[in-house]
């Protein structure tokens, strides 16, 4: 008896010593790895197991246990994977349970609720009071088709036929600020006078870009209950004059000034400390100094027009080097906002590419399959935020963060560099070639690329003259 006593007061099963000596599973969490996520149930973690280089979340949702490879070894990246995974998961239930919901208007005109059977698609024989088959069905709320929608989105990033990026601005602006204001009306309901309504109040946070964003997300999930036969045509939306704001480019000047301060910076520590460059950043210890790739970048960028996305896809079987009457790199980038075109760049990113291939080809890492920035990285967009970080230092020390009128400037801001140069200095520039070599059109350059250009800075084409023909008899 006390025997049995000591066994039940012990901490620890009479087996442990056993058990610990006993190999763990290759798919079994590592204890020490299992990190909660903030703000989220307990039961959303993400960890990781010895059968898998990537960190691997789990949650439970309705009773079920779910768990997925987050595609990343960044611990940062995970938890936003995670938020996703555990948000989805949610929304897909919720789908699940409206699907089950049907909505009637009894005969005395009061709104009730009958829920099908779980286990099958009929409708449970007890039906509400004063119900009749002929009851009428009342249109399921606006949030009942953003969830079809997000689940149309889906399978079309599943399908990449939209990016994951996107995808989570679109949920964001409906989970964040249009369900809060219009999930609980009914779709019908979502008429011209409410849509004002939710303009007006949308105006008093946002400038008229963002408001006008906004109302797209709106359209798409009254285009979806359209489709799907709750509406007969779509409802008259509030006009909104959407004001651009180009981002601001660099002049020479400030490029060359960017590039040189890059390259005296190159292998300098970060000005932040350890502990803010791993948890605000997400940076790892092998990151907390300044990698030469940010000064190739930069050249690279503005000689090449690609967009800072580029930067996470380009590998070196993507560039040629072209040698005839002019020296150039043809890139065969995989397709972006539907244009699939080669892009041919200006001579200057020759010698950026050749500079870098030798360096990376010390490492071993110059083959067809290697990336050409931070190749190191197979985690793209760990890769990204290390340069956009460190573009941003390099602006701070330059004081060049804002543009002469007060744009804020990103990484993007080379490639809007890129084209104004060509506009600027380019002798007899064709716009449409400019274009399409920039994989876009000619009405974003024109509202965008070309808006911060004045007649003035073009002063020499606006006083040139034709060459006049002489007669000879």
């Amino acid at each position: 008896m006390g025997k049995l006593l000591e066994m039940r007061e012990s901490p620890v099963a009479v087996n442990e010593p056993i058990f610990r000596l006993l190999p763990r599973h290759r798919t079994v969490p590592i204890p020490n790895s299992i990190t909660p996520i903030d703000g989220y149930p307990a039961t959303l973690v993400i960890f990781k197991i010895s059968a898998s280089k990537f960190w691997q979340v789990r949650c439970r949702v309705a009773g079920h246990t779910q768990r997925k490879s987050t595609r990343s070894q960044s611990a940062q990246v995970a938890r936003h994977f995670a938020r996703q995974f555990y948000e989805q998961l949610l929304a897909d239930h919720r789908i699940a349970t409206l699907d089950a919901t049907r909505v009637y208007s009894d005969n005395a005109g009061h709104t009730v609720i009958a829920r099908s059977h779980p286990k099958n698609t009929r409708y449970s024989s007890a039906k509400p009071n004063g119900w009749t088959p002929d009851a009428p069905a009342l249109t399921p709320p606006f949030a009942v088709y953003a969830d079809h929608l997000l689940r149309n989105e889906q399978a079309r990033v599943d399908r990449r036929e939209y990016t994951l990026g996107s995808l989570q601005v679109l949920r964001n602006r409906l989970e964040g600020v249009i369900l809060p204001a219009l999930g609980d009306y009914a779709v019908t309901d979502v008429n011209y006078a409410r849509l004002q309504r939710f303009t007006h109040s949308l105006s008093e946070r946002f400038s008229s870009i963002t408001v006008s964003q906004y109302l797209i997300a709106v359209r798409k999930v009254l285009s979806a209950a359209v489709s799907l036969g709750a509406l007969q045509n779509l409802p008259e939306f509030p006009k909104v004059k959407a004001q651009t704001n180009s981002r601001g480019p660099f002049t020479p000047t400030e490029y060359w000034q960017l590039l040189r301060t890059s390259r005296a910076l190159c292998g300098q520590p970060a000005p932040d400390d350890a502990h803010t460059l791993r948890v605000r950043h997400g940076l790892r210890q092998s990151d907390h100094t300044m990698p030469p790739d940010l000064a190739w970048v930069i050249g690279f960028m503005v000689n090449s027009f690609i967009r800072p996305s580029d930067l996470k896809t380009l590998k070196h079987k993507h560039v040629e080097i072209v040698r005839n009457a002019n020296v150039y790199l043809r890139l065969t980038l995989p397709a972006t906002k539907s244009h699939d075109k080669p892009i041919v760049t200006l001579q200057p990113a020759v010698r950026v590419y050749r500079a870098l291939t030798k360096y990376h080809r010390l490492q071993g890492k110059a083959n067809p399959d290697d990336y050409l920035f931070l190749p190191q990285h197979k985690d793209r967009a760990y890769a990204a935020r290390v340069l956009a970080y460190y573009f941003n230092c390099v602006m701070a020390e330059t004081g060049l963060k804002h543009g002469a009128q007060g744009q804020p400037r990103s990484l993007y801001s080379l490639r809007h560099s890129s084209i104004t140069f060509r506009l600027l200095y380019g002798h007899g520039i064709d716009v449409l070639t400019l274009a399409r070599n920039a994989r876009t059109s000619v009405d974003m350059i024109n509202r965008h690329y070309a808006s911060t250009l004045t007649a003035e800075q073009n002063i020499g084409i606006l006083q040139s003259r034709r060459p006049q023909a002489r007669f000879n008899p």
